[in-house]
């Protein structure tokens, strides 16, 4: 999974793991835990991540071989 995708669109949409996390009803640890690769996110979770970033689960979760 391609984790820096999800930090630098949550960086350019201007938003903290503070704030993604209450969008997403997680811990910013838990989107920390996710941008750093050390924590799988649920499909749900995943979602919900793409519906607050603006994005698709194959822009922001598709790994590139």
């Amino acid at each position: 999974m391609n984790l820096n995708k999800i930090k630098l669109t949550r960086m350019e949409k201007g938003l903290t793991q503070q704030e993604l996390g209450r969008i997403c009803s997680v811990t910013r640890q838990t989107i920390g835990l996710i941008e750093a690769g050390n924590y799988n996110p649920t499909i749900s979770l995943c979602i919900s991540i793409c519906k607050a970033l603006g994005k698709s689960l194959d822009e922001l979760f598709w790994e590139e071989n």
